[in-house]
């Protein structure tokens, strides 16, 4: 049937204020990208604030992980001096560092990621800039798609796992008194000082220390909790990190990559092609709010998602040589059957699992007989606010998570927040 339109449903349509992902204000500093010894530079400056990720995890504070489930609670950015770090890299060359960018004013603070997934762990008995066997945090061959699945139900990572607790291999050094050299005075309240050098373990490093120091939490549970810059700051860093963890080989020729311009970009080590740059791929996405002439909201459940009360509004990847607004009616039309007219942007904010740069519209509606595809939405239906608001209520239906744009997407029609 047509759609009966009593006014224009867009008419008092506004951008999304805020969107948890969407907040960073730093200066990239892009011309800075291709200065010689960029890193360790700015490592050696004290106003130099470095912060780590994993496995497409961002470090926080220990005890912070257990937060992201509350409402009204801050989090923070786990951070290390610079100058501790900068020694670090020498020792682990496949720590990737990445150069966020820099707020000025009288600190001039500038903000270095560190991506840690492929350093050895505590107990694994590797050499100091060797290649581990794999990425650590992922399951699935070399990408991080793998580690959002540890994650627990509250989006946190454990800090420490089994079996972390040390087995390096023993030195090779004869059984006798141990050398002082090396030792330190607090040294003396070390049991391990005492302990024959053929049965003592090497002390972890920096780096390997922060992978059970610090909580390990992902990006959706942390932007909601942490202020603007270090959440700008985190989608930054995760982003840049889950793309060097994927690509570790040109896709043009197959050979190694190493990270350069300041770890925004790679560069192929075949020299014979060219020794080519490779940007990070960003794959675009539009998601849809689509109202009808009574101003309600299509909600559908996709067959992917596990909470079967979850309801959020349509979405789907532009295809190649695609324009925005077509996705918006095509993917309309696939998953609910539903024809769209007029399309209006709303705003934009990344979602870096992996790859994906989130671009938000309203549509009206020209027709409203939902027929759903069966196969990737498995139900929808139209909704009024009170209608919605009931729904929540007694359970029947679950919003979009904090940290997502669909969340804001709906509290705009809604008129209030979740």
């Amino acid at each position: 049937m047509t759609a009966d339109i009593h006014f224009s449903p867009l008419a008092l349509t506004r951008a999304l204020p805020f969107l948890p992902l969407a907040q960073g204000d730093i200066d990239y500093q892009v011309d800075r990208r291709g200065e010689p010894d960029l890193i360790n530079t700015l490592l050696a400056d004290p106003a130099a604030k470095v912060v780590l990720t994993r496995g497409g995890l961002v470090a926080v504070p220990r005890g912070q992980g257990d937060l992201v489930d509350y409402e009204n609670v801050k989090m923070r950015l786990a951070t290390l001096p610079g100058a501790y770090v900068g020694e670090e890299l020498h020792r682990y060359p496949e720590a990737v560092a990445m150069f966020l960018g820099s707020y000025g004013g009288v600190r001039g603070e500038c903000v270095i990621a560190v991506d840690i997934s492929r350093v050895p762990e505590i107990g694994e008995g590797a050499v100091p800039g060797a290649q581990p066997n794999g990425v650590l945090g992922v399951q699935d061959a070399g990408t991080v798609d793998g580690a959002m699945g540890l994650a627990n139900a509250n989006g946190n990572a454990a800090g420490k796992r089994d079996g972390e607790s040390g087995g390096a291999a023993e030195s090779a050094a004869p059984f006798g008194v141990p050398d002082s050299a090396g030792q330190g005075a607090d040294d003396a309240f070390d049991e391990s000082v005492s302990t024959p050098a053929s049965h003592a373990a090497p002390k972890p490093t920096l780096l390997q220390q922060a992978v059970t120091r610090f909580d390990w939490v992902d990006l959706r549970g942390f932007a909601p909790h942490a202020n603007a810059r270090e959440a700008g700051q985190a989608t930054s860093a995760v982003t840049l990190s889950i793309w060097h963890s994927r690509q570790r080989f040109c896709p043009t020729c197959g050979a190694p990559v190493l990270p350069a311009l300041a770890g925004w970009a790679q560069r192929c080590s075949n020299q014979a092609d060219g020794n080519r740059i490779l940007f990070p791929r960003v794959e675009p996405a539009v998601i849809t709010a689509v109202v009808d002439g009574q101003d309600r909201l299509l909600l559908q459940h996709n067959a992917a998602w596990k909470d079967p009360n979850l309801y959020s509004v349509s979405a789907g990847f532009v295809e190649a040589g695609e324009n925005l607004e077509h996705a918006c009616r095509r993917e309309a039309r696939e998953e609910t059957g539903i024809q769209l007219g007029e399309v209006r942007y709303l705003g934009s904010q990344p979602w870096p699992f992996p790859a994906s740069l989130m671009m938000a519209f309203k549509a009206h509606a020209i027709t409203t007989d939902v027929h759903v595809d069966g196969s990737e939405t498995v139900t929808a239906r139209w909704v009024t606010r009170d209608e919605y608001t009931a729904e929540l209520i007694a359970g029947r239906m679950v919003a979009p998570g904090r940290a997502t744009i669909a969340r804001y997407m709906i509290e705009e029609w809604l008129g209030r927040e979740l």
